[in-house]
């Protein structure tokens, strides 16, 4: 009779960390495939733009025509969601009909993965001339990094 092996130490950290990589990776693989077929979900995904400076993670999401009040952000420590709803509005003189259109309206989504250390208490939105700069500050990453733990004798307070 075979024993069925266990993951000890060492070998059940790399499990996990594999799994967290494979459950990335299928988050990456819903976000293409809502951006690849937007209609498949009901929404739209807007462009963005990800870049990384040496202090933070800046996202440009294009959004225009939106105020504020018309964007929701949420933030978890593996995703941020941008979402909305994008209303069309009709002009004064009541347009009979369109005869081209080629804007996107109504409700929006953006899943964007986030595989870095960063301050989602410190991140900061802005909206201006239909773009929303998100910037979240990078914070070190302590994993793997040495502290000392101070011992001290039982008698010793």
């Amino acid at each position: 009779m075979i024993k069925p092996a266990r993951a000890t130490g060492l070998e059940r950290l790399e499990l996990h960390r594999l799994r967290d990589r494979v459950g990335r990776l299928f988050a990456a693989l819903q976000e293409a495939t809502v951006a690849e077929d937007p209609l498949a979900s009901e929404t739209w995904a807007p462009p963005v733009d990800l870049c990384e400076t040496a202090a933070a993670i800046v996202l440009r999401i294009e959004l225009p025509g939106l105020t504020a009040a018309e964007i929701n952000i949420g933030a978890t420590n593996t995703q941020l969601r941008i979402w909305g709803d994008k209303k069309r509005r009709v002009g004064r003189n009541k347009i009979q009909s369109h005869l081209c259109s080629e804007r996107s309206y109504g409700k929006f989504c953006r899943i964007v993965p986030l595989r870095w250390t960063v301050s989602i208490q410190d991140a900061t939105a802005l909206v201006a001339n239909g773009m929303l700069t998100i910037s979240m500050p990078k914070i070190e990453d302590r994993r793997g990094v040495e502290f000392k733990i101070p011992v001290s004798d039982e008698g010793a307070h």
